[in-house]
């Protein structure tokens, strides 16, 4: 496994650089300390051909371009304090009410106006990978609590990208981490509708109609969304006349399982994504807007990436049966997600 480091760029006077893993069986890892965003991935198809599997830009400045922003589609980004929606952007906590910025709609998503994803992160070499820290202050974008976040990429020999993650704080505090990378199996060569997915659970939560969790968990069983034994994503897509933004529940026993894999027949290649967590939303970027390219040409857009965003429940600050979606004052928040690629 080496590692390589290369200046990608500036933000606000700081040096951002580019961390690039790669080992023996040709996967390289590019990762970004503005906003600890994987910014390309590159993995062998069955014939051998190393071709770039996630949706990112090659320069710093794509992260700001206009169309991107105004889309927000959160490419590769690491998010916090609490990622997706909370409802009406409040919570309570600790008898008193907190008030976040409403940057989606009515309600907070993925740590508001400037989450994790838009810091700049101090970085470190590691063994296999880097690990990357953050100081996020008491009510930066309304969450109490001085949070002290470490985020680290590793890549083994065995085509393992293990993303571990931690944090203390000195006051009780939401807080769920996740990555946010978009995968497409056939190198954007085509959208992912012919992406065969299961998924190991057939419980998901259910939303509101702003798109928050209500708390309630419904069986999917024998459903359109029922994943349980694999399906076409097309196929699932033409029944249930829409894209998939769902979040499936996990048992929440913390430990580290298999929770879905997806494959290709096209490129051969397969990734499946182990976690410790109790909910992963499987999303098939039904809102990507198809004016997004990477620099060298690279077409997003609408159903040509998936996202497997493992994390605690969504909206869970204001859910009673949420677990660990609060983080006690001297407690440490750990958390681990796998993505492990064949071909």
């Amino acid at each position: 496994m080496s590692i390589q480091i290369v200046k990608f760029g500036e933000y606000e006077g700081k040096t951002i650089n580019q961390y690039i893993l790669s080992n023996s069986n040709g996967i390289e890892v590019s990762i970004m300390n503005y906003g600890a965003t994987i910014t390309s991935l590159k993995v062998p198809n069955s014939n051998g051909n190393i071709e770039n599997i996630a949706c990112g830009f090659d320069t710093l400045e794509g992260y700001f371009d206009k169309t991107y922003l105004e889309n927000s589609p959160y490419f590769g980004g690491t998010i916090g304090r609490y990622c997706s929606q909370i409802k009406d952007a409040t919570f309570t906590l600790n008898n008193r009410n907190y008030t976040l910025a409403k940057n989606c709609g009515d309600n907070n998503l993925h740590g508001g106006n400037q989450g994790f994803d838009k810091r700049v992160w101090q970085a470190k070499e590691i063994k296999n990978g880097v690990e990357m820290t953050l100081l996020s202050k008491d009510l930066e974008e309304g969450f109490p609590g001085n949070v002290y976040v470490k985020v680290s990429f590793t890549l083994s020999d065995s085509n393992e990208l293990k993303i571990g993650y931690s944090a203390t704080t000195d006051q009780d505090t939401p807080l769920s981490l996740t990555n946010h990378t978009y995968f497409n199996l056939d190198a954007f060569s085509s959208n992912i509708e012919n992406h065969k997915i299961t998924i190991h659970s057939h419980l998901k939560q259910v939303m509101d109609q702003s798109g928050a969790g209500t708390g309630e968990i419904t069986d999917v069983v024998n459903k359109v969304d029922d994943l349980t034994n694999g399906k076409i994503i097309n196929e699932a897509h033409i029944a249930m006349g829409d894209g998939f933004e769902h979040f499936y529940i996990f048992e929440d026993d913390f430990k580290l399982k298999e929770l879905a894999n997806i494959q290709s027949d096209k490129s051969g290649r397969k990734l499946t994504v182990f976690s410790n967590e109790p909910c992963m939303l499987f999303y098939t970027g039904k809102y990507t807007s198809d004016e997004i390219k990477r620099e060298n040409g690279e077409q997003y857009g609408k159903y040509r990436g998936f996202c497997f965003e493992t994390h605690r429940y969504q909206n869970g600050p204001n859910l009673e049966n949420s677990p660990k979606s609060i983080t006690k004052a001297g407690e440490e928040f750990s958390s681990t997600t796998v993505f492990k690629f064949d071909w």
